[in-house]
């Protein structure tokens, strides 16, 4: 990938003060998230929260989600003065978000990341836009904590599966046909009328219909379908099909596992990326990833939980957009160098269609410094492997820290060469 094409001196870097709230870089104590699907054992989110936190993770509970941000179900805290990262830049918003951020979002953190750790499947669900979040907020929020949609995007650590949208309109005619527990929880009249006409409308139907059918039904179609694949046998079963078999065992009797065969099953490898935009149906199944978001909590369930389900706003809310979705590979770019050579810095950059945010994942050889470009906005960076400085700070794997809106961060890797991810504001707020 493009990097420097000449070397210049390291720009000097100023020791910072941690007790200063204006230092370079600020330090984060972030919050671990022990949620049911998360992964029992070692983890990205076990190891990565024990070093950043400094406390021993319990490894015999699930380990779900590391936050980094200023959302209230799980603040960050500078490390260097006690105080939360929200009430930190509140204190001095236009210094640390920028004055185009503060106009264009507010006196807050507009994004957050997060790491996630997933052993089994999360639920059916989308996150509202804002219209509606506001909606949900006022009526109940207990349950829809905020009032901010929540689009978001995921960056594969390891191999990530899920479901994310609606399958191809011709697919799903095919499945209908296939897979007969489908058109039974569906109903032949939403079956047949989804067949001789695909369209938006009539997919909202199938869905509704498969999402809101008794539960008599639902336990009949999933039973028959179970019995049917495990008489077919493995040799014959199509990933798909292997899905379905595996939801069930997670969830037994859901009408979520019918899913499998409505919304697309996507394998990411490492270093991929798919973005949701709100009112987008998906359900993470497997593995560990980035996660960035606009700062929001808001999911609206309706399968493959045990939490609460609000079927008829999904079902009501969703785009019924169908087709596979697009996967980002990232976009090499180049860093400043200070020192650096072609080979010894790489920067990928994963740009969705969202204003809130964008990801950046850096890998510095050892020894090797370079200068992150600099953002008219803030940004977080989440120090995955290996060690050195950063910004003048001292940081290991685990490390989080804050970089204010205009500042240049120099990223130096020590004996070890530093893997580390950046969320920020998306540049085309900024253009």
């Amino acid at each position: 990938p493009p990097s420097a094409r000449t070397s210049r001196p390291a720009t000097p870097v100023r020791p910072p003060d941690p007790s200063d709230p204006s230092a370079m870089v600020l330090s984060l104590t972030c919050a671990v998230q022990n949620y049911d699907w998360g992964i029992t054992g070692d983890s990205e989110v076990a190891s990565l929260g024990e070093r950043n936190t400094g406390t021993s993770a319990d490894r015999e509970k699930p380990h779900a989600e590391l936050w980094m941000g200023t959302h209230p179900s799980g603040p960050s805290i500078v490390k260097g003065t006690g105080e939360g990262l929200k009430e930190t830049i509140a204190a001095k918003a236009e210094e640390f978000l920028g004055k185009v951020t503060l106009e264009t979002f507010g006196a807050d953190l507009p994004f957050l990341t997060k790491v996630l750790s997933v052993a089994k499947a999360l639920s059916i669900q989308a996150h509202p836009d804002k219209t509606l979040a506001r909606a949900l907020h006022a009526d109940r929020p207990h349950v829809y904590k905020d009032a901010n949609h929540k689009p978001e995007m995921t960056l594969a650590i390891t191999e990530f599966e899920a479901l994310c949208g609606f399958v191809a309109h011709d697919v799903l005619v095919q499945n209908l046909s296939k897979v007969p527990e489908l058109r039974a929880a569906a109903g032949e009249d939403a079956s047949a009328a989804f067949v001789a006409a695909p369209s938006t409308a009539t997919l909202r139907r199938v869905f509704t219909a498969v999402m809101t059918a008794s539960a008599e039904i639902v336990s009949e179609s999933i039973q028959s379908l179970v019995s049917r694949l495990r008489k077919e046998g493995k040799s014959a079963l199509s990933p798909v099909d292997a899905l379905a078999l595996r939801l069930e065992t997670q969830y037994p009797g859901d009408v979520g596992v019918l899913c499998a065969y409505l919304l697309n099953y996507v394998t990411l490898r490492p270093g991929q990326c798919i973005y949701l935009a709100a009112n987008e149906p998906h359900a993470y199944l497997q593995g560990e990833c980035v996660e960035c978001m606009a700062t929001s909590d808001n999911v609206v369930r309706a399968g493959l939980t045990p939490k609460l389900r609000d079927t008829a706003i999904l079902c009501d809310m969703l785009t019924y957009n169908a087709g596979e979705p697009t996967v980002l590979d990232g976009d090499a770019i180049k860093s400043e160098p200070s020192g650096a050579t072609k080979s010894n810095v790489k920067v990928r950059r994963y740009v969705p269609p969202f204003d809130e945010f964008q990801l950046e994942t850096y890998e510095v050889e050892a020894g090797s410094t370079c200068l992150a470009s600099v953002s008219p906005g803030p940004c977080v960076f989440l120090v995955f492997g290996g060690a050195g400085e950063m910004g003048g700070e001292k940081v290991a794997r685990g490390s989080v820290v804050f970089a204010k809106a205009d500042e240049a961060v120099s990223i130096t890797a020590g004996e070890e060469a530093i893997v580390a991810y950046r969320a920020m504001i998306n540049s085309r707020v900024f253009a």
